[in-house]
């Protein structure tokens, strides 16, 4: 059974979350915080630690995000809720500190109670993913790599990339490797692909596929090369019902159960965008050869350092490099502040492949194009042990 923590001394809040998880609560009501998150677990009935922590919202901000920020250092697993209105700066600064949601304060009570639930299944499945015992009783050692293909702009090929990323890597472990078309309006991955998805994301974040992998499996397309895909919605309207939690929660679902989750997003930086970045291990930054999209990166790569979004890989892909644009890769390189890792040339192999729905990788052509995307494959390969060299020499016999 989950774990609800709701720090409050607004009692009449405290019974609208009671109600909302069915009278199973415990509850911090000193108005004191402790600066050891760890004491906060003291109010608990049976010793354990809470899956969800509730911010009410009679806490100033300043004190929100202080124990948010030592809860997420301290127990990143746990769920942090901040229920709170939207002020100017707030969601970056929640963010920063851990909060994985902001809740309305006139949130209706049927969606409050259905927020609640993700949030407690997220943390499940974050205790699952470290290795802590999961709600089968089993415990898992590893969790998949979440691989986040961004891009400031449209058009620069972040697809493609992506794309042909998952394939390569499906090629390497198969039916491990799943994509998630984290374009909500104009996902094209479908087509990229040739595929014909029966359930699209806004089904695999319902009710019934966040409550059961099993069911979110059920919701995956095959494709011919080993892949899994989630697919964007059929609609673009799809994109307001779904929220920063669902993605988190999503994304946790899949990188318990699959060894890469490769994420195509939409252009910029998207609150859905953004909550996938959260849960990255790699950021793949996908950038043009025109100054526009230079320029574009370097914002990005800046803002997602302020904001303290750094993954432990992080690689950068010049896409449709010409030199007859006008700009050297050192003159790229240069603006980023960041050496180009894999420099994928201008080739009509690439525009015949998404018009044909045959990634390169997928195709198995030779071009310089598709031999630079298998470096780009390669960089997340582990690297192979080097081999000591055998000596030829005879051993000396020691002296009589």
């Amino acid at each position: 059974m989950s774990q609800f923590l709701v720090i409050s001394r607004d009692d009449a809040f405290v019974d609208r979350v009671s109600d909302a998880v069915g009278g199973d609560l415990d509850h911090w009501s000193d108005p004191a915080l402790p600066a050891d998150p760890g004491v906060l677990f003291s109010v608990s009935r049976d010793g354990f630690r809470p899956d969800v922590v509730i911010l009410s919202p009679d806490l100033s901000i300043a004190d929100g995000l202080t124990i948010a920020s030592a809860l997420d250092a301290a127990h990143p697993e746990i769920t942090v809720l901040l229920v709170r209105p939207v002020e100017r700066g707030l969601p970056v600064a929640a963010m920063r500190a851990g909060i994985r949601d902001l809740v309305a304060p006139g949130i209706d009570d049927v969606e409050f109670r259905d927020l609640l639930r993700r949030a407690a299944r997220a943390a499940a499945d974050r205790r699952a993913a470290a290795g802590l015992q999961d709600a089968d009783g089993e415990r898992r050692s590893t969790r998949g790599r979440v691989v986040v293909v961004l891009s400031p702009k449209g058009g620069a090929g972040k697809t493609t990339v992506a794309t042909n990323l998952a394939v390569g890597l499906a090629a390497t472990a198969p039916q491990s490797t799943v994509l998630v078309d984290l374009d909500l309006q104009f996902g094209d991955v479908a087509h990229t692909l040739q595929l014909a998805p029966e359930q699209t994301l806004s089904e695999a974040v319902g009710r019934a596929a966040a409550r059961d992998t099993m069911v979110l499996k059920s919701y995956l397309s095959a494709h011919p090369s080993g892949l899994f895909a989630l697919c964007a919605p059929d609609s673009p309207a799809d994109e307001s019902q779904i929220t920063a939690a669902d993605i988190t929660h999503l994304i946790d679902q899949l990188a318990a159960q699959y060894s890469w989750v490769v994420v195509d997003t939409d252009a910029g930086l998207s609150a859905a965008t953004l909550a996938a970045l959260d849960r990255a291990t790699d950021h793949v930054f996908v950038g043009g050869t025109d100054v526009p999209s230079v320029r574009g990166l370097r914002k990005e790569l800046d803002i997602l350092r302020q904001l303290g979004l750094v993954p432990a890989h992080r690689h950068v892909v010049i896409n449709n490099s010409d030199t007859r644009d006008g700009l050297s890769q050192q003159d790229i390189e240069t603006t980023l502040g960041h050496k180009a890792d894999v420099v994928v040339p201008f080739s009509r192999s690439v525009r015949l492949s998404t018009n044909r729905g045959v990634p390169l990788l997928q195709a198995g052509t030779r071009d310089k194009a598709g031999r630079n995307l298998r470096q780009l494959v390669r960089r997340f390969e582990p690297p192979v042990p080097k081999s000591r060299p055998t000596s030829t020499a005879r051993h000396r016999k020691g002296a009589s």
